[in-house]
């Protein structure tokens, strides 16, 4: 009997909560725990669709209540905690694992209490109320970390999608079978379609269209370590007046306490004044 050919796996891109293949058909390949696996390569079009899908999906996901976002990105670390031997096996170290599942959790916990620590009533003269209530900025490209792959990347996402943004992602380069396993994670989360989109790649190819793209209003560059192409990609990203996350130094401490300021960052302040009753 001949020795039989294996059948290598294509991971594909995450898009408007499906799995595409890129539009231009490219895709390289990735040393995995079992071997050789093909890795979809995103082109610019690629990015472009994602965009939509992101676009698509704000107005329900924003529109969805802060107790409902929290209770998702909960189930995320549900479902992350239950596959955790398999981003073992694809080379992520437990204790990152572990932070990950922890990070979605803190993150989930806070969806329904950010508007009380960041939003308030005004104290002003007059028969008035005047209230103050945070607001989601809308479309949020991301370049994420290469590494820590995985809890570099839901560090990203997830103080993103809990303030009611949904995001274009752009997955670590080098280390990219982390991010197309949390794909399949978050489609088994109840997490709408389009909420978070996952590009693979290169980031030189798709990060300069996302922050170019009008229908884009934030841009993270926390994953981009070359100060040239920071500088071009917030060039490009002022075409539109995009808030603008800037690079990550290089020794940040992902396993830290991650703080308020990205979740704060992608937020929008509405002021409302109401008359008092007589």
């Amino acid at each position: 009997m001949s020795e039989r050919v294996a059948v290598r796996k294509t991971y594909k891109l995450y898009i408007g909560g499906k799995f595409p293949r890129s539009e231009s058909g490219r895709s390289y390949l990735v040393q995995s725990g079992d071997g050789t696996v093909n890795v979809a390569l995103a082109s610019r079009k690629d990015a472009r669709d994602a965009v939509v899908a992101a676009r698509a999906a704000v107005k329900g996901w924003a529109g969805a209540t802060a107790y409902n976002r929290g209770q998702i990105l909960y189930r995320a670390a549900e479902m992350l905690e239950g596959r955790r031997e398999q981003f073992v096996a694809l080379g992520v170290p437990g204790d990152e694992v572990d932070a990950a599942v922890d990070r979605w959790v803190w993150y989930a916990g806070w969806s329904d209490k950010l508007a009380q620590v960041y939003g308030g009533a005004n104290p002003v003269a007059g028969p008035y109320f005047n209230l103050s209530a945070p607001e989601p900025t809308g479309v949020v490209a991301v370049v994420a970390p290469e590494r820590p792959a995985l809890l570099g990347l839901v560090s990203v996402i997830a103080p993103a999608i809990v303030t009611g943004n949904t995001v274009v992602a752009a997955a670590s380069p080098t280390e990219p079978l982390a991010a197309v396993t949390l794909a399949e994670v978050l489609a088994t989360s109840d997490l709408p379609g389009g909420v978070v989109n996952l590009l693979t790649g290169r980031t030189t190819e798709t990060a300069p269209t996302l922050a170019a793209h009008m229908d884009v209003n934030a841009i993270d560059l926390t994953g981009v370590t070359d100060a040239e192409l920071a500088a071009d990609l917030e060039v490009k990203a002022a075409e539109n007046l995009k808030r603008v996350l800037r690079p990550a130094p290089a020794d940040h401490d992902w396993f830290a306490d991650p703080g308020l300021g990205r979740m704060t960052t992608l937020l929008e302040t509405k002021t409302v004044w109401h008359p008092k009753g007589v």
